[in-house]
């Protein structure tokens, strides 16, 4: 007698395939995500129950990960930057909670082990920790002093890198990266690269592709997959996204696009009618006369960027907050990226300000003929078309000075170059070019809007660019704009962002106290003078700021 089968009641195949496809779409998902997962084509087999939790399978990622990881690393030409992945739950550590530990390939013993140069605690919602360079043949990780050694993550190389994103409110997604090596303030042909989404972006059947809209120099915009942006926003935190010149490699990648959706706002329901972007690194000393002094004519915001700052920056700020100044800082750890940090911040500014000036902590606007930011932008901006006021720059010199000046920066250097350098803008973001190129501090506008010269006695801008040499040297260590050269590389030696006859060594010259001094100019002192000295104590606002935690440390 023959063996009778068993029977097994199946759907038909096309009923199964069309269950399939409803319950992706009304679980949030489209049929680019259907394809996400199953690129290289559908092979289906009955399960009776999940083996593995649903979103094991979907990311490839244990559903059983460690208390704490490290999450990737980047290698920088001096540091390496660790990106630490743990439970929401766990407290923030601090730099006595953690060492560097550099191991050789596949060993766990240390060979050696430092303490970290910073820590961030803002920085992608997670820790990230800044460790000294690693000796050459070696493999840099952290000792947790809780957790003991954790295991090297994937490692990055920063010459060819994505390394942020942000979903714009045109469901674009704008891609910052390292490595193309286009041309400063040119846009690119966009039909020459592709973008790609996915949880592994090594494993095609896990990426989605995208055009690209528009590139320019460092920065990418690209075609969103509508199952990106249809999904919850704990898969899209988990989804990583590159660009790929056509016919060669990917970039690596290590940008998560964060959401930036909001509505476009007229211009009368701003927050702030005007802001300030800016990118500095170890200048927290200056930020409160420069906050406090910009306050007094007319900004209500700024926007602080800290490039790797080793200061008490975390502290002033904080200072400055409790004192009623709405002032945000972003760690932005990336090397040599000014122009890409400020089309960053034009896209946070844009969601609130009106008009955002791009300038830095030793540029300070002044107005000649006493009127306040608010006057000056109205009025110079009465036809709906402009868009962006470029203000001329003087250059001021240490005036004398072979110590910092105690009353700060403005009341200190009275005296300055005769000559006009580059301008800086004030632009209003929601004009900006798609693209957003820009070359240091302007970018290029929308067609349709224009810019306008300012009157040199209505608004200038002071720059305190030769200050003591305590002061200056700091600009050897290291140029944030990508397209200029450090001052130690022999390379554009005539350039303007160059001081005439330095030369290339951080060594002061024994004339520097007096140098760059051809005009005598108060006008600026004496507003900041008239305007902010206490009559009872003679001192300046920002002299009285609380300490920072550092500052009290240092005390006897």
């Amino acid at each position: 007698m023959k063996d009778r089968k068993k029977r097994t009641s199946f759907l038909p195949w096309n009923i199964f395939f069309r269950c399939a496809i409803l319950l992706l779409f009304f679980s949030g998902f489209t049929l680019s995500t259907f394809q996400l997962f199953f690129r290289e084509g559908f092979h289906p087999r009955l399960v009776s129950t999940w083996r593995t939790p649903p979103m094991e399978v979907i990311s490839g990622e244990p559903s059983s990960t460690p208390a704490m990881s490290i999450q990737e690393t980047v290698i920088f030409p001096d540091q390496a930057l660790v990106f630490l992945k743990y439970h929401a739950s766990t407290l923030l550590f601090s730099k006595d909670d953690i060492d560097c530990i550099y191991l050789l390939p596949n060993t766990s013993e240390p060979q050696l082990q430092l303490s970290p140069v910073s820590i961030y605690s803002q920085y992608s919602d997670h820790q990230s920790v800044r460790c000294p360079r690693q000796p050459r043949g070696t493999i840099v990780s952290l000792a947790v002093k809780s957790n003991g050694n954790l295991l090297p993550g994937p490692t990055h190389r920063w010459h060819s890198l994505a390394y942020e994103a942000i979903i714009d409110r045109d469901n674009t997604t704008v891609v910052f990266v390292k490595g193309l090596n286009l041309r400063s303030g040119r846009v690119s042909d966009p039909s020459k690269f592709k973008c790609l989404f996915g949880w592994d972006l090594r494993k095609p059947k896990f990426v989605l592709w995208s055009e690209v809209v528009s590139i320019a120099q460092e920065i990418v915009r690209c075609k969103t997959p509508l199952s990106i942006l249809n999904s919850p926003q704990r898969f899209i935190s988990s989804i990583k996204v590159s660009v790929r010149v056509v016919g060669r490699q990917t970039l690596k990648s290590i940008a998560r696009p964060k959401v930036r959706l909001m509505e476009p706002r007229p211009l009368s329901e701003k927050q702030h009618e005007m802001c300030i972007c800016t990118m500095l690194r170890n200048q927290a000393k200056f930020l409160p006369e420069w906050v406090m002094y910009h306050a007094q004519i007319g900004v209500q915001h700024w926007f602080i960027y800290d490039n790797n700052s080793e200061d008490d920056i975390e502290d002033v700020v904080e200072s400055l907050v409790g004192a009623s100044y709405n002032v945000t800082r972003h760690v932005w750890p990336w090397i040599k990226t000014q122009e890409a940090g400020f089309a960053h911040c034009a896209l946070r500014a844009r969601d609130s300000c009106e008009w955002v000036g791009f300038i830095d902590v030793d540029e300070f606007f002044h107005l000649p003929s006493g009127l306040s930011l608010y006057d000056v932008v109205r009025n110079q901006s009465r036809p709906s078309e402009v868009a962006e006021l470029r203000v001329s720059c003087h250059s001021f010199g240490p005036s004398g000075h072979k110590k910092v000046p105690v009353k700060g920066v403005t009341v200190g250097y009275t005296c300055r170059l005769t000559g006009w350098e580059r301008h800086k803008s004030i632009m209003r973001p929601e004009a900006l070019n798609s693209s957003l190129i820009n070359v240091v501090h302007h970018f290029h506008l929308q067609t349709g809007f224009e810019y306008t010269n300012m009157d040199r006695d209505v608004l200038v801008i002071n720059h305190y660019k030769y200050q003591v040499w305590e002061v200056f040297k700091e600009k050897f260590y290291r140029r944030v704009a990508t397209y200029v050269s450090d001052w130690q590389q022999k390379r554009n030696v005539g350039s303007k962002d160059r001081t005439p006859g330095l030369g290339t060594k951080a060594v002061e010259p024994a004339d520097w106290s007096t140098r760059f001094c051809e005009v005598e100019d108060t006008g600026l002192r004496d507003r900041v003078l008239k305007t902010f000295t206490q009559l009872k104590t003679d001192r300046l606002p920002w002299q009285d700021l609380p300490m920072s935690r550092r500052q009290r440390t240092a005390l006897p």
